[in-house]
């Protein structure tokens, strides 16, 4: 609840920690006493806001719905705040006292910044005033932690409502879900004797409560049972409020009173339950459960006695989930379009005959459908809702654009947030602040793990736990949490089976976005009408329409975000003079053609962003940046860093790629960006792509012992055994990338020694000898591998069919010869196949049992295959095949006499790749929307339309 002091006490302990004084030494001399009392009084601050942190923490949960309680917690967030705003300006002002600009400069900044060195004392007084009255605030208004009552039902009513309604629901009104009530309708009959736990998990609104209700309910089911119950567990549970409740439904109340249960302790509870059950077959429902030790009790209350009882638990936790033996859990998904305009139909057009939309609403109750994403709960309040509302289109509309402010500020639509806030309230604050970032972004925008774990950690909202893990590793651990509480979901995995890319549902980002501009954690501006983003925003995305804003004066922004790719770059570059405490600059696809100059005044910035933009070049005075921590040049048209890019001890990540061929089917399909200087002092750097390779750079990269990912071209043989020796002093090495100076130029890998957590290839050059090196037993756990233009003389697929876990295998041109070879039982889990442009190749021999997941397959410029391979029939999960320059004869025989061979694969593709409307349609696009989301396209420049790709 109280996330601000979270983050503003993570920084405090940062800002203690650097020692300031120590870094910028004597040059200013003249402000040591200022600084030396700034930290003390800082030290003193800290000490109060981790009582408040502990307070709020304590009470928080307990206080929803308390408006006292929210006033004064407003008061609490702007006082860290305001603690925030000093630390953020003193990092600044201690950067730029160590600028490395000229003498003269630096004194007159010295001189000019006094001052501002001085405002620090006030402002801390003022600070530590405004904490004391805090204090006098809570206790003057009674916000205290108090006796917690002992009834979950005074203290959520809504909560108990939602759930109640759930269990009242009539069984005729649920739509969808069929299979999963039938499974569960299965388990709950079966005859087994042991007790069995069973649960239902999903996201709040998808009705877990509604299909445990139904079969609850269900006569068939309650007959085969002795006795059984129904408890709603929330979030504020107390163990012996749920036992008591189990024992008056059990027993019933009368006797429960006369028994004396209401003063028993929690073990005298459990014995009663334990007793009255030990020769029963019991069915019963814990409905709603947050946390799995609301389980430690009741597990031993259920006795089992071999009755074939049944305990049913609905969640929105994965861990919670995980209870339930043998797999005895049913997730339930969204549903799907069919099923959510039928069950809108029936709540919006009760009153009608076959509840049937007027034709003249049709395309508005679409609208209105397809924003709820196929949550049953928004669905049925919005048409509830909309039922005793006049049929006009008019109203409709107005109802549509204005549904985020009807879901924060409708009584009616209060359900739907009341539910999606329990789930952002559970979490704990490193989490929750976490996920407030996540409703920065658009509408079904896949939001990509890697590109989130920056920003966290740019931010300074992931923890440096120092013990060997790194920072990129905890974000990750976040994000499968966020996934385990349903509050995000997994879009696509990468090779390794890793999550790659998330999405919010729409209504929870609705949700969570009205709670972030609350909160003042920030705003994801969409050109609704308003002209004027709020001076307290600390964050803000802008999602289209910027050039309406006519105030965008707030200094206090942290992270600045642009996803519209139409604003003119005039507008970007005075805009950005307003943000110097920015910590977060993206202009990933950004209308500019050079660096704005504030940006190298940004002093605190930590993660900057040109990705798919036209920026050239990078100047000098990148060195100021020394906080910076990712750069992101990819896809920009920069080919060379200076030499004060290698000054920045602090960045982690740095992508400089220039793409030539989007196909990848040359040897130069990437430009190799040069960096100037030494690149030893980079030793925080764990991913560098792609740089040009020199004998005293690949020596250098030995020293950079955290490096995670590699990727550097123009590779002689000249340096390749010292490139060889660098690799095997990056122990976690897992992606790597070589490519050969130029078509004739030998990689000689005969030296290189196992990398043992690699899991990426990607080789592009002449092998030597044309045969593939015995290194290549070592790499079994690769998941992608990529060979371009190996020269091998020996067909290959066997000496790749010991790696088990490929998902990925790409070749182009990388063997000489006429056939290639797939035998039975070989890449079990291998999921996307491409062969490309090898010219002798006319013949593919697949067994049947290989490759038993294949999902993707290309053929690419395989000029001398005549016939389709007659084994892609055995391949059966094959979903997609694309053709490029493929013979004419292969592909008659595809469409003609070889039909058949194909006719189980639902998507086939065939181009010419001189078709730039074609490459852009099958490499591009798909290219944009699987890293992006399908609206990503949106965001793309012009120029990438071009047929210069």
């Amino acid at each position: 609840m109280a996330d601000a002091l979270f983050v503003v006490l993570r920084k405090v302990a940062l800002s203690l920690g650097e020692r300031t004084l120590e870094r910028i030494g004597a040059e200013v001399v003249e402000a040591a006493p200022v600084l030396t009392d700034f930290e003390h009084s800082l030290k003193q601050i800290e000490d109060e806001l981790l009582i408040l942190q502990a307070f709020v923490g304590q009470v928080g949960p307990h206080k929803v719905g308390d408006k006292a309680f929210d006033a004064w917690l407003d008061q609490v967030r702007d006082v860290a705040h305001e603690v925030e705003d000093i630390i953020d300006e003193h990092a600044y002002l201690a950067a730029q006292a160590v600028d490395t600009g000229s003498f003269f400069k630096r004194k007159f900044r010295q001189i000019k910044n006094f001052v501002a060195w001085q405002k620090f004392t006030s402002q801390i007084s003022q600070v530590e005033a405004r904490i004391q009255r805090l204090g006098e605030m809570r206790n003057r208004y009674g916000i205290s932690v108090g006796e917690i009552h002992r009834s979950n039902k005074l203290r959520h009513p809504n909560q108990l409502f939602m759930s109640e309604s759930s269990y009242l629901t009539d069984n005729s009104e649920i739509v969808g879900h069929a299979d999963e009530i039938e499974r569960l309708t299965q388990w709950l009959l079966e005859e087994k004797q042991e007790r069995t736990l069973i649960a239902i998990f999903g996201m709040g609104g998808l009705g877990k409560s509604t299909i445990a209700s139904s079969a609850y309910k269900n006569q068939k089911i309650s007959r085969t049972f002795d006795c059984h119950a129904w408890v709603t567990v929330s979030q504020t549970y107390q163990v012996e409020e749920l036992l008591r409740e189990i024992i008056n439904q059990l027993i019933d109340q009368r006797a429960s009173v006369a028994g004396g249960f209401m003063t028993m302790s929690r073990l005298r509870l459990v014995e009663v339950i334990q007793s009255y059950l030990r020769d029963k077959k019991y069915f019963i429902v814990l409905d709603d459960v947050w946390d799995r030790d609301a389980w430690l009790f009741l597990n031993y209350a259920f006795v089992r006695n071999n009755s074939g009882s049944k305990v049913l638990i609905t969640t929105r936790r994965m861990d919670v989930s995980s209870l339930a033996v043998d797999k005895y859990v049913i997730e339930l998904k969204t549903l799907p379009y069919a099923e959510s305009w039928e069950l809108f139909c029936k709540r919006a057009f009760y009153a009608s005959k076959d509840n049937i939309c007027p034709e003249n609403l049709r395309s508005l109750a679409e609208k209105i459908v397809a924003k709820c994403q196929g949550l049953p709960l928004a669905i049925v309040t919005i048409g509830s809702t909309l039922s005793y509302r006049e049929f006009e289109e008019q109203e409709w509309a107005f109802f549509y654009n204005q549904l985020s402010w009807q879901l924060a500020n409708n009584p009616e639509l209060s359900w739907i947030s009341n539910v999606l806030n329990m789930s952002l309230n559970d979490l704990p604050s490193y989490l929750r602040i976490c996920f407030l970032y996540c409703s920065l972004y658009p509408e079904d925008y896949r939001i990509r793990r890697k590109l989130i774990s920056k920003l966290w950690i740019a931010e300074g909202l992931v923890e440096d736990r120092e013990d060997g893990t790194t920072m990129e590793e905890v974000a990750k651990y976040y994000l499968t949490e966020l996934t385990q509480r349903c509050l995000l979901r997994v879009t696509e995995c990468n090779a390794c089976g890793r999550p790659r890319t998330f999405v919010m549902h729409d209504l929870v980002r609705e949700v969570t976005s009205v709670i972030a501009k609350k909160e003042k954690f920030g705003i994801a501006y969409r050109d609704a009408g308003i002209t004027k983003v709020s001076h307290e925003a600390r964050r803000l995305s802008i999602q289209k329409g910027a050039q309406s804003l006519n105030s965008l004066t707030s200094s206090r922004l942290r992270s600045f975000i642009l996803f519209d790719p139409e604003v003119p770059s005039s507008w970007i570059y005075d805009v950005l003079s307003q943000f110097r405490l920015l910590r977060v600059l993206c202009l990933r696809f950004a209308n500019i053609e050079q660096v704005p100059g504030m940006v190298t005044e940004l002093y605190n910035l930590r993660y900057l962003d040109f990705s798919h933009t036209k920026v050239k070049h990078i100047p000098v005075s990148f060195k100021k940046l020394r906080n910076l921590q990712v750069l992101d040049l990819r896809f920009s048209y920069v080919e060379e860093l200076p030499l004060e890019i290698t000054t920045l001890i602090n960045l982690r990540h740095l992508y400089v790629i220039v793409i030539h061929d989007l196909q990848q089917r040359s040897l130069d399909c990437f430009s190799a960006v040069k960096i100037l200087g030494n690149i030893c002092h980079l030793k925080n750097l764990q991913t560098l792509h792609i740089v040009s390779a020199n004998k005293d750079l690949v020596s250098q990269l030995g020293n950079l012992t955290l490096m995670r990912s590699l990727a550097i071209m123009k590779v002689r043989q000249s340096c390749i055994a010292e490139l060889w020796s660098s690799l095997t002093k990056m122990p976690n090495l897992s992606r790597l990338l070589i490519s050969a100076c130029d078509m004739d130029e030998v990689l000689d890998l005969r030296m290189l020694k196992p990398l043992p957590n690699l899991k990426f290839l990607w080789l592009s050059g002449k092998l030597a000898e044309g045969v593939l090196p015995l290194i290549f037993s070592k790499f079994e756990k690769l998941a992608l591998l990529k060979m371009d233009w190996s020269g091998l003389k020996k067909d290959p697929i066997i000496s790749f069919s010991h790696m088990l876990n490929l998902v990925d295998l790409r070749l182009y041109g990388t063997y000489g010869g006429e056939q290639l070879t797939f035998c039975a039982e070989w890449f079990p889990k291998l999921n996307s196949l491409q062969l490309a442009d090898m010219e002798h190749l006319n013949w593919i021999d697949i067994e049947d049992g290989t490759m038993i997941g294949l999902y993707h397959l290309e053929l690419i410029g395989l000029r001398n295959l005549k016939a389709v391979p007659v084994g892609i029939k055995y391949i059966r999960k094959l979903h997609q095949m694309f053709l490029t320059d493929m013979p004419n004869e292969f592909i008659q025989r595809l469409q003609g006499s070889d039909d058949d061979i194909v006719q189980h694969i639902p998507n086939v593709h065939i181009f010419d790749s001189s078709d730039s409307k074609a490459v852009n349609t099958f490499h591009f696009v798909p290219y944009l929307a699987k890293k992006y989301g399908p609206g990503a396209t949106k965001y793309a420049p012009t120029y990438w339309g071009s047929s210069s790709i």
